[in-house]
């Protein structure tokens, strides 16, 4: 007899710690939520329409959660390749278990569960990464669109080419003037150290 009390107040233990330890999960998950959204406020608009623009675009079931592959494209078109591992750390931070896609899937006991992560997650998570973007990697990016090839320098012909896949309709002497301005050192080209002065004022 005695030993079934005993087996009774273990299992009762091993509950009451099991809801002090979820308790203590709730309350993290609340912090980082709250230190998240102080991050999203600051984002300007158009940095927020971005990130919710590349979620809305690579959720691709619709279903309001991104999985591995969809966080993988979604995170790189808003300019953050990052390797497997690292994907998969996102994931198992921030996701929730993928919901059930039904009756008609076998179970598949040896598979781990599949984690999908919410557009309210996506939208801290990449709030954390631009925020602590470096603004000068950020003007290197941006040259290395205009310079194609890989040069070093933004000619005319690459202005040319960019005002183009804009649909800005510059005149040739307009384009020149540009250059003109910003070519410190007289080479009838813009350098990757002038563009981001130009960029950082």
């Amino acid at each position: 007899m005695s030993g079934g009390r005993g087996t009774h107040a273990q299992q009762r233990d091993q509950r009451e710690q099991q809801q002090r330890e979820a308790e203590r999960e709730r309350q993290e998950r609340e912090r980082a939520a709250a230190a998240g959204q102080n991050l999203v406020g600051e984002l300007n608009e158009e940095q927020k329409e971005e990130i919710n623009e590349a979620f809305a675009l690579f959720d691709l079931d619709k279903d309001g959660y991104i999985d591995y592959h969809e966080l993988k494209v979604a995170m790189k078109a808003l300019g953050f390749d990052l390797p497997k591992q690292e994907i998969l750390g996102i994931l198992q931070t921030h996701g929730v278990p993928a919901p059930n896609p039904g009756p008609k899937a076998p179970p598949q006991p040896q598979q781990q569960q599949r984690l999908v992560l919410s557009q309210q997650n996506f939208m801290t998570i990449m709030a954390s990464r631009i925020v602590a973007r470096d603004p000068r990697e950020e003007i290197l990016r941006a040259f290395n669109l205009f310079d194609e090839g890989g040069k070093g320098n933004i000619d005319l012909a690459d202005l040319r080419r960019v005002a183009r896949e804009l649909g800005e309709g510059l005149q040739e002497e307009e384009l020149r003037a540009m250059i003109e301005e910003f070519d410190m050192d007289g080479d009838g080209a813009i350098s990757q150290d002038e563009f981001v002065s130009i960029c950082l004022g």
